[in-house]
């Protein structure tokens, strides 16, 4: 005779149960309470708290500004000013004239025999003989060779010397030598001299002290960048690093807060506590952004409000707007 139950219902024996001997308990306690944010290495608060434990740090053990002499600057005996590989030759009359009106550095002024004289022609050799540089007239087949096969001289060329770069810390001793808080800018992945130029410009504007650039993936001070500065790259030093992130970590250590900008970044620009801290400003490439690496390093990423329909700014309007609200928190 078949037992009640379910039809097709699968009979099984249940019985007592094995214990977990008391092991279960620990894990129903938990991990006890969350930490504070400013607890937290990885939160902005966390991160917060220890740039302002580094500063105290570096103002304990050297007061408030750094004793003259304490550090040199771009030219001082730590021998580590850097010089580009080349000069670099400006050519056309537009250029040439743009280079000597911006006050460009420069070695010789070449001009082309016979060349026919017009208004930028006059001006250049003005502004030549005003500032004392020579003026050298050659062959016009020699200034072709010299501009080489892609260059557009129209008999007018220009010999910009080579940039000397300071060392990133060189920049943060000469700041602190005058008893200011420093502000410096650092370039991440920026390419087009155009940006550096304007990054440079809005730097002298706003009460900027320096630009960092890295050595390698970077743009240099080319006679493009000495343009669109307007003449600022001959107040502002520009320092070339070796490794970004290095220096950025040796800035750090120096109570230096480091701020990367980006637009997915956790802390809104608008009222930024921190402008009145010794600050260096990371500024991306357009497209890249950040490298990880810098990222990981900043003590925090401030991202700059912007209309839905405007997808990104480039370096150099970023760098301005974010130079332009530090310059005003201080001021305030």
């Amino acid at each position: 005779m078949t037992k009640p139950g379910r039809p097709g219902a699968r009979k099984t024996k249940k019985g007592p149960s094995a214990g977990t001997g008391g092991n279960g308990r620990r894990a129903l306690e938990g991990k006890g309470p969350t930490p504070k944010a400013e607890d937290r290495s990885w939160h902005v608060a966390g991160k917060r708290k220890a740039a302002k434990d580094r500063l105290e740090a570096v103002q304990a053990r050297h007061g408030k500004g750094r004793q003259q002499g304490a550090g040199g600057g771009a030219g001082s005996g730590r021998g580590r000013a850097r010089k580009a590989e080349d000069g670099e030759l400006v050519t056309g009359r537009n250029a040439v004239l743009e280079a000597l009106r911006a006050r460009i550095p420069a070695k010789t002024l070449y001009l082309a025999t016979r060349i026919e004289m017009d208004d930028r022609v006059k001006e250049a050799l003005s502004l030549a003989q005003k500032r004392g540089i020579p003026i050298l007239e050659v062959m016009r087949t020699e200034l072709d060779r010299m501009a080489g096969p892609d260059g557009v001289h129209q008999g007018l060329a220009i010999q910009v010397p080579a940039y000397q770069y300071a060392h990133p810390e060189d920049l943060l001793d000469q700041v602190e030598e005058r008893g200011q808080t420093p502000l410096l800018v650092a370039l991440d992945g920026v390419t087009d001299p155009r940006n550096l130029g304007a990054i440079i410009r809005s730097t002298a504007a706003f009460g900027g002290h320096g630009v960092i650039v890295p050595q390698r993936r970077s743009v240099g001070l080319t006679a493009s960048a000495w343009r669109t500065s307007a003449g600022a790259a001959s107040r502002i030093p520009v320092a070339m690093a070796s490794n970004l992130t290095q220096s950025l970590k040796a800035l750090k250590d120096r109570g230096v807060f480091v701020l990367g900008l980006d637009g997915g970044g956790d802390v809104q620009l608008p009222g930024l506590e921190f402008a009145d801290r010794p600050v260096v400003l990371v500024v991306g490439s357009e497209g890249k952004g950040l490298s990880r690496l810098v990222t990981e390093t900043c003590d925090a990423i401030v991202s700059i409000p912007i209309s839905a329909s405007t997808e990104s700014l480039n370096a150099g309007i970023a760098a301005s707007v974010a130079l332009y609200e530090i310059a005003k928190l201080r001021g305030e």
